[in-house]
């Protein structure tokens, strides 16, 4: 064997040396934004009917096009798009003296390849500071995940409490066992509105499933309705454009927010990319979510980061993908989901991009749990990274949408939670929660610390608790029985905001009061220094106030 230099080995054994990496490989679509075989960009009109689209004509759409030419493409307004330089469209996206609303006039017009083409002209930077101006919401905020490996019902509402509490305006639960996602989204349910009135709540498992608890009340909102860049993976799913169209029609409808999800390098993971660029087929998905005219998009590669993780520039092409939809004026929740390396500064840098500019969910899964109990199979930072992500706002005077707690607060926050859910499931004849499991809860750094729980029994509650009708309104019944009254009113607050429907408004959330702010009245309005949402006065102050700094009093 070869004596070998000792700075190599040392190197060699680096976190970020235990990553995938692979050399562009065309045929299969591992190029991030650069392929070949993308198409020109070209459009063709006939009354008013895109009859010719990137170099395809009518007769030869498949369904994708069909979809994003018939609903997507603004045709008053195409020809002037597609007529701009793609150089000087990039530009115009980076210029602090064109506005935000001649921007997205403009891109509805464009077709897949223009906008590619826009975007393929702008480095990392620029990306960044066209997010700036184009995210629809002026003020950032954060999703994060709730879930643990045993399913523990006392853990989600303790963890959810705490998550609310430390800033969150969305928080997501999944299962381990599929029949255990009433009870989960029950619990987060009331564990968020114990932490901060107005957090909306979301259970991603089977579509059908979830449409149910969210007319049941126990939902607020949905995220993970999938939509592809290919026709092949579309068919593969048993979906269309039109079925997934129905389906966010059905939530709206009910008065449940949600947005589609999609990312670079399904297609390629699925096998069927064609060929193309993992950008060109993700502005495919994210023009097929315009033309839904659902309110936004959850991308960012997410459980795919893995795969443009893994080639030249797919870092970029992820931010890349993220500016596509705000461009096309919908809401983003960016990413910075699923880890997809070893090494701790890859980390920070990924989630720097959207972090620094800010993003309607700078995360669309922080973890809120360890990443051992995380089951969307981990996130780029957990709860043990808090404390990084609380110092990172305040060295850079960015708002990443969490605030600094202290423990004790913490704790009572939590152990109210429990205790609430614990009364719930009284009331709602579900296995009791002993208090042993609510003082395991309140203290936990994980599921590792609780007790199990009779599984089987749990299951069969649930079922019953379904068969019966079981609604929100149930819940909130029993946390006024029990002198819950203030999680009653929160919980009831989210049952009358889906009859409002307010918060179906591109890019909404709620403060504490139920107040929307969406980008209807709480709009983008960046257009340099000095405008757009700028960290300071109440909010400065608190996130710049970490307990860990000493005070000159303490000195």
């Amino acid at each position: 064997m070869a004596k070998r230099q000792k700075r190599f080995q040392v190197l060699a054994e680096r976190p970020v040396n235990k990553d995938g990496f692979i050399k562009e490989w065309v045929e299969v679509g591992l190029v991030a934004m650069d392929s070949p075989n993308d198409p020109a960009p070209g459009i063709k009109i006939e009354n008013g009917k895109v009859m010719e689209l990137d170099g395809k004509r009518r007769a030869d759409f498949d369904l994708i096009d069909t979809w994003i030419a018939d609903y997507c493409i603004d045709t008053s307004t195409a020809e002037q798009a597609m007529a701009i330089d793609s150089e000087e469209f990039a530009r115009r996206l980076v210029d602090i003296q064109v506005p935000r609303a001649e921007i997205v006039r403009l891109s509805v017009g464009m077709t897949p390849a223009k906008i590619l083409d826009v975007l393929k002209k702008m480095n990392v930077v620029e990306l960044m500071m066209a997010m700036q101006k184009l995210r629809p919401r002026r003020t950032p905020s954060n999703q994060g995940h709730v879930t643990n490996l045993k399913d523990t019902p006392t853990l989600l509402a303790a963890d959810a409490a705490e998550a609310a509490f430390r800033g969150f305006s969305e928080l997501e639960t999944t299962v381990g066992v599929g029949r255990y996602a009433p009870m989960n989204a029950l619990s987060i349910l009331v564990g968020s509105q114990t932490g901060r009135p107005g957090v909306l709540t979301q259970c991603a498992v089977e579509e059908a499933l979830e449409l149910t608890m969210g007319m049941r009340g126990l939902t607020a909102y949905a995220e993970t309705v999938s939509v592809y860049g290919t026709e092949q993976v579309f068919v593969d799913g048993d979906d269309t454009p039109w079925s997934k169209g129905f389906l966010a029609s059905a939530y709206a409808s009910r008065g449940l927010k949600m947005r589609y999800t999609s990312g670079t390098g399904s297609e390629v993971q699925m096998g069927y990319a064609e060929g193309k660029s993992m950008l060109y087929l993700e502005i495919r998905c994210v023009m097929v979510t315009k033309a839904a005219g659902v309110q936004g998009l959850q991308n960012g590669s997410i459980s795919v980061i893995g795969v443009p993780g893994a080639v030249p520039g797919g870092i970029r092409a992820v931010l890349a993908e993220n500016v596509a939809t705000v461009l096309l004026d919908m809401e983003v929740a960016s990413g910075n989901d699923q880890t997809f390396t070893h090494s701790p500064i890859r980390n920070t840098a990924r989630m720097l991009m959207q972090f620094l500019p800010g993003t309607d969910f700078v995360f669309s899964g922080y973890s809120a749990v360890p990443n051992y109990d995380n089951m969307f199979a981990g996130s780029t930072h957990d709860s043990d990274d808090y404390d990084d992500y609380l110092v990172l706002q305040r060295d850079l005077q960015v708002d990443g949408g969490l605030r600094p707690v202290k423990e004790d607060e913490v704790i009572v926050v939590r152990n109210k939670a429990a205790r609430a859910l614990q009364k719930v499931f009284q009331e709602l004849a579900l296995p009791a929660i002993t208090d042993e499991e609510v003082e395991a809860a309140t203290y936990a750094h994980g599921s590792k610390e609780m007790p199990d729980r009779n599984v089987p029994e749990d299951l069969r509650a649930i079922d019953e608790m379904m068969g019966r009708g079981t609604t929100g309104l149930d819940v909130v019944r029993a946390l006024v029985k029990h002198g819950f009254r203030d999680v009653a009113d929160a919980v009831l607050g989210m049952l009358k905001a889906k009859v409002s429907g307010d918060y179906l408004h591109t890019s909404a959330i709620f403060d504490d009061s139920f107040e929307v702010l969406s980008a209807v009245n709480d709009p983008n309005d960046y257009q340099g220094p000095g405008t757009g949402y700028r960290l300071k006065g109440e909010r400065w102050e608190m996130l710049k106030d970490i307990p860990q700094a000493i005070s000159p009093e303490d000195v």
